[in-house]
């Protein structure tokens, strides 16, 4: 439950920063507003709202980064066990049964395949000396 809400919590802190980012306003449109561009008469002051807006800007990624991490730890320990001293020793795996019936006696054993074992490998043929042109 407490993943979900975490999870919740990134998206909104995702979409805040996005909307965040989108209404400041870019470096240069502090030139435009040396000619008059009225901004002592804002919400925020005579500053404007770039200090207000960067500010939570910077919040909201820090919490959005601390989110990141507390998805990423807790997602690395879904569906694992976390005491090693209640695991179980594994079970002792069974031979696997053959479907080939086995011999029961020497006599059930097929004989070797003859040729193969007495089979001799044939020598390599004799290089020959090419003769070499006397040299002139």
């Amino acid at each position: 439950m407490l993943y979900q809400i975490i999870i919740i919590i990134h998206i909104f802190l995702g979409i805040g920063i996005v909307g965040l980012v989108l209404m400041q306003q870019g470096k240069g449109a502090d030139a435009g507003a040396t000619f008059g561009g009225g901004a002592s008469g804002s919400v925020f002051g005579a500053q404007g709202s770039a200090s207000f807006l960067s500010r939570t800007t910077a919040i909201f990624a820090t919490l959005f980064f601390i989110t990141s991490l507390g998805l990423a730890v807790m997602g690395g320990y879904q569906g694992k066990k976390t005491d090693i001293v209640l695991e179980s020793a594994p079970a002792a795996a069974e031979p696997a049964k053959s479907e080939l019936p086995l011999p029961q006696s020497a006599a059930e054993v097929p004989a070797a395949v003859p040729g193969v074992v007495d089979a001799k490998i044939p020598e390599a043929p004799a290089i020959k000396e090419v003769e070499k042109p006397a040299a002139q």
